[in-house]
């Protein structure tokens, strides 16, 4: 490693280190992810410097959250999250196409075709919103710059929203039962070995592998009779830190620049799909027997971590908030690109048989 690079990384570190602490010192909800991003981001920003921060990094703090998250499954867990399976599926569907009708509409008064528009609002993985929107010839550019949008968006309300108005239940039964079950001998943190080697071999073979890959081997094991550890504290804190840098590093003045004043039509529409989400959620929670900070999480337009780490501060249960938002990124993913080819082609092959 040159003597620039690691320069650079340790220059990353203090900032980032010093913006969760900050975050910290003034109560704001997921300091050490919201912190790191935000400094990293202005720092990038205004002083026109690019920090290196290597993917590993941000790998291995993928990793630690899924590995912690991953303690929270149990037999319980798994038997209380069917019965919510068919309710969250239609509730996500109708999300789906409340983002489909949003990104179509919107197009009427902005120079944005409806491809792109379409692909920028649904709420599902960046890459893969802009690799299948390129397959149909949308502008993949724009849609990177539209869906990093929204992911700000809601990572900088949907958590607020959480803590301030549902409330910090940090001492609800959830976490008090998970503390009780995580012990074990220092000989006992080799078992993590495993989720280690399933997030590096699912990283680039399914959406959020690294974290799905870390989190579903550990859950695996803690549903077994093995006694797996716990993830100490300061390690699930430089884990938050790590991708909270890593998200920050990725988010550039002169890329928001590029969408110019479309900018604010997609903050809008990210709004608009995060309150749709949250009715959804409230509707989930008054038809199941899920608590509303449980259910508006589950609901909640991504990403994936960040709603699971928002469940454990404020009291809900971040094991079916996992579970649901698994089941939200596989339909999204799975589905959604696929569906909307077809119907864009079929329209395209319309207007062909037509002329």
């Amino acid at each position: 490693m040159s003597f620039k690079v690691s320069f650079t990384l340790v220059e990353a570190a203090i900032i980032s280190i010093l913006g969760g602490y900050v975050f910290s010192l003034l109560h704001i909800p997921l300091p050490w992810v919201l912190g790191p991003l935000t400094f990293v981001m202005l720092w990038q920003g205004f002083t026109g410097r690019r920090l290196i921060i290597p993917n590993y990094i941000r790998d291995a703090g993928f990793i630690i959250l899924g590995i912690y998250f991953g303690l929270y499954f149990t037999t319980e867990t798994i038997q209380t999250v069917i019965p919510y399976l068919l309710p969250y599926i239609l509730v996500t569907c109708i999300l789906i196409i409340a983002c489909i009708m949003l990104g179509t509409v919107v197009t009427r008064w902005i120079q944005v075709d409806k491809i792109t528009s379409v692909f920028s609002c649904i709420p599902g993985g960046l890459s893969e919103m802009a690799i299948a929107g390129e397959s149909l010839k949308a502008n993949a550019s724009l849609i990177v710059i539209f869906q990093t949008i929204r992911l700000v968006t809601v990572l900088f309300t949907i958590p607020p929203f959480m803590v301030y108005f549902i409330g910090n239940s940090g001492d609800s039964v959830v976490q008090r039962s998970v503390e009780v079950t995580f012990n074990g001998s220092d000989w006992s943190y080799l078992w993590f070995i495993l989720p280690v080697l399933a997030a590096i071999f699912f990283r680039n073979k399914i959406p959020a592998g690294i974290i799905i890959g870390a989190l579903g081997i550990t859950a695996v094991m803690n549903i077994s009779p093995l006694e797996l550890a716990s993830v100490p504290s300061v390690v699930m804190n430089a884990g938050q830190v790590a991708v909270g840098a890593s998200l920050g590093k990725n988010i550039l003045f002169q890329d928001l620049k590029v969408g110019g004043k479309y900018t604010f039509v997609y903050f809008g529409l990210s709004l608009m799909i995060v309150t749709i989400s949250f009715g959804l959620g409230m509707l989930l929670a008054a038809f199941t027997s899920l608590d509303l900070a449980t259910a508006l999480l589950g609901t909640a337009p991504g990403g994936f971590f960040e709603m699971v780490l928002t469940a454990y501060n404020v009291g809900g249960d971040p094991a079916i908030v996992s579970a649901l938002q698994l089941v939200r990124i596989l339909l999204i993913v799975l589905l959604v690109p696929i569906s909307l080819k077809w119907w864009f082609s079929r329209k395209t092959r319309l207007k062909r048989a037509l002329t």
